[in-house]
């Protein structure tokens, strides 16, 4: 049986106890900053735990998408699964195979500290598929004419200009807002699988980003 979609107040695809097969790696003695770090020091690591933190997936279908071999998808999620960063949720009987599926535990995100002990190389690729993958996202919202089908939405760019305190202060709001973010989802998801007492469900992106900004001319 393939894990069903019902999701808990963690917000990740979970399956039935009659149907799980759930193997958890022990925690390392290693913090989760570093833990973290060594997940996403590779881009192709980064991409997969990305995709598990968004749903439950096989090695096969993670290779699919990612138009990587199986071999190389299939050595980052056994280091992946070795970090303690996923955990595996459900086994199944494909083409005389047993084909395995797993789940993030952890998100795909590495606070400041982490960050700095990636090389730079590293960094811009992170950072790039980031917003790659937001402005894809956007733009395939624009043709499906669903961007601006609520008045609520929020679209907004602003510049600014701040001393040391301010971009700390900004940075933290940030942090906290994609926090909250989460938090939310965790709630609509617990109330769509319960009652639907919250309303009908509505698949809305995040796109969130403060940087420095290039010179003006």
């Amino acid at each position: 049986m393939r894990p069903s979609p019902l999701s808990k107040e963690n917000n990740r695809p979970v399956t039935p106890s009659t149907s799980t097969t759930t193997a958890r790696v022990p925690r390392s003695e290693q913090d989760l900053e570093t833990r973290m770090a060594k997940a996403l020091a590779h881009p192709l690591r980064a991409r997969v735990l990305a995709l598990l933190n968004e749903r439950v997936a096989s090695p096969n279908e993670l290779a699919r998408e990612l138009g990587e071999p199986l071999g190389n998808v299939s050595y980052h999620v056994k280091a992946l699964l070795e970090l303690g960063c996923i955990e595996l949720v459900d086994t199944a009987q494909r083409r005389g195979a047993i084909e395995h599926y797993y789940r993030a535990l952890t998100r795909a995100r590495l606070d400041e500290s982490a960050f700095k002990k990636l090389p730079a190389s590293i960094r811009g690729e992170l950072s790039g598929e980031t917003m790659e993958k937001g402005i894809a996202d956007v733009a395939k919202a624009f043709k499906a004419g669903t961007f601006d089908a609520r008045a609520d939405r929020h679209a907004s760019f602003t510049r600014l200009s701040l001393d040391e305190q301010g971009w700390r202060e900004l940075t933290e709001q940030m942090n906290a807002l994609v926090e909250r973010a989460s938090e939310i989802a965790a709630q609509s998801a617990k109330r769509l699988a319960d009652d639907r007492s919250g309303g009908e469900p509505v698949t809305a992106s995040l796109l969130a980003a403060a940087y420095e900004a290039a010179p003006e001319r």
